[in-house]
């Protein structure tokens, strides 16, 4: 497993925009998919985008399409998540996760390493 940790969560009027950053805490060579999840108040984790350790092949949630964009470094050892266009329903604590495997995943159980999470609000 790989320690993991978030950055560039915060408050943010509706319609504006949030880059969140992931890093393992150590340096590792690893290259694995990592996917971004989140869970708002009341309800059940979700799934939100996923990129394969390659950085070719992305998914997301429906709800995010066209308004967030995950991408990786070129060292391949960091992921990002870019939030447009956010709306109050985006409000919910954002998790970052890496899988030991290169393919793109959307199940919590596919993926082994978690980071703690940081707090997205999205005001309206």
């Amino acid at each position: 497993q790989v320690k993991l940790a978030e950055t560039g969560g915060g408050l943010v009027q509706s319609g504006g925009s949030l880059t969140l950053s992931c890093a393992p805490s150590e340096e590792t060579t690893n290259t694995f998919a990592m996917g971004w999840f989140r869970q708002a108040p009341g309800k059940e984790r979700e799934f939100v985008a996923c990129i394969s350790g390659g950085g070719r092949i992305a998914q997301y949630e429906d709800s995010v399409k066209g308004r967030f964009t995950i991408s990786r470094d070129n060292a391949r050892t960091a992921v990002y998540l870019q939030m447009n266009s956010l709306k109050p329903e985006d409000t919910a604590v954002y998790y970052c996760a890496a899988r030991t495997s290169m393919r793109i995943a959307h199940e919590e159980a596919d993926f082994s390493s978690w980071g703690p999470g940081t707090q997205v609000t999205v005001s309206s």
